[in-house]
Formats: C-alpha cells, sequence, structure tokens
C-alpha cells in the first residue's frame, strides 16, 4: 500500500492517507493552539476575565469529547469540519488551562516593574508575559498529542472517506492484518516524530527553557 498503485483509484494509500490525516490533525492542532494561547494569557493576566471564563473552561475540559461526536456531525455536517471541532474541544480546553495555570505562576514583580516602568497592559502580554510561557505550550502541545491522535483515528473510523483511522476500520471486516498492523507501528512512528520535532523547537528556539530542569 506504500508502493503499489490502488487498482480504483491509482493511488499510493499509505501516503494519500497519511496525507489526509495529518493534514486535519494539524489543522486542529494550530486552532487549538491560538485558542490556548489567547484565552490562557487573558485568564492568566486578567482576573475579571479569570472569574468569567475559567469555569467554563474547566467545565468544557471534563466534557468526554468521543461523547459530542455525534452530535457534532449532525450539526456540521460529515465533512471535515466536524473532525476538526472534536480534535479542538478534545485538546483546546486543557491546553487553555495549563496555560492559564502558568502565567499565574509568574513572578508577581515582574508585572509590577514592568507597569512601573509604564508598560500598558499590552505591552506586559508581549514582551513579559508571553517569551516565558512560550515554552510551556510547546510541552502543552506535545502531550496533546496522544489524545488529539484518539479523535482523529475515532472520527475518521466513524465517518471518512481517507485517512490512517479510516482505512484500518475499512480492512477490520475482512481481519487483514497484514494493512492494520503496519499502519498502527506507523501512526505511532508519525506521533513520536512530531513530539520529538517539537521538543526539538522547545530547546533551539528557547534554550533557556533548559536551565529549570539542569537546576
Amino acid at each position: 500500500m506504500a508502493f503499489i498503485p490502488d487498482q480504483r483509484t491509482g493511488d499510493l494509500l499509505l501516503w494519500s492517507d497519511t496525507a489526509a490525516s495529518l493534514e486535519r490533525l494539524f489543522t486542529a492542532l494550530v486552532i487549538s493552539t491560538l485558542i490556548a494561547l489567547v484565552f490562557g494569557m487573558l485568564i492568566g493576566m486578567l482576573p475579571y476575565l479569570r472569574s468569567l471564563l475559567a469555569p467554563f473552561f474547566a467545565a468544557v475540559s471534563m466534557v468526554p469529547p468521543l461523547a459530542l461526536l455525534p452530535i457534532l456531525f449532525i450539526a456540521l455536517g460529515l465533512g471535515e469540519t466536524s473532525k476538526i471541532t472534536l480534535i479542538v474541544i478534545g485538546v483546546a480546553p486543557i491546553m487553555v488551562r495549563d496555560l492559564a495555570l502558568k502565567v499565574m505562576e509568574l513572578p508577581p514583580e515582574q508585572i509590577v516593574k514592568a507597569e512601573t516602568l509604564g508598560g500598558s497592559s499590552w505591552q506586559i502580554a508581549l514582551r513579559v508575559v508571553l517569551p516565558q510561557i512560550l515554552p510551556r505550550l510547546i510541552t502543552c502541545l506535545r502531550l496533546q498529542l496522544g489524545p488529539a491522535w484518539l479523535f482523529l483515528i475515532a472520527a475518521e473510523a466513524i465517518s471518512s472517506e481517507s485517512g490512517l483511522g479510516y482505512r484500518i476500520f475499512l480492512v477490520r471486516r475482512y481481519l487483514s492484518m497484514d494493512v492494520i498492523f503496519p499502519y498502527v507501528v506507523w501512526i505511532t512512528l508519525l506521533a513520536v516524530l512530531t513530539n520529538v520535532v517539537l521538543d526539538w523547537v522547545r530547546v533551539k528556539v528557547f534554550p533557556w527553557s533548559e536551565l529549570g530542569k539542569a537546576a
């Protein structure tokens, strides 16, 4: 399936399935990362928004995302939107809570000094808070790779015409272990590779984030 074109479509199925799955996965992770960055900083920095938004994200993070899958299919259809939304609902609230806690852990003295020097809330967010939470954002994203793959495979298994999860559940009725097992191994390799790349980016872009570990 990696080297012989499919007789019906002419595609190399492993690579076409991989491209379809990765497109859905990375789109959802980018959206989740942006949501976590914006709302995590707002909740962590502004007490009023914390009291307003923190309970909402705490409640949403407790909802089993797979239980929402039928609702998403009914509301958003069977296309890409529902699959991407499922992953976002599954990982974004947890990332928001984690990042907000990181913001609240920052030394208050830094904020006070920045305000004393005349820094606005916008400047404090960009020049004091943001550089310190970006390494944690990458780590948080790494921790959510496993759940993101789980939600992706589940969505593809139920309703899809392409993707790694779709292929696994398509051939299961024929007990095709020669397809299922290599696909599972390939998914694992993709997840491990993504994790390694993200960690490499964190170390290269934010080398000072390793100082705490060394200590």
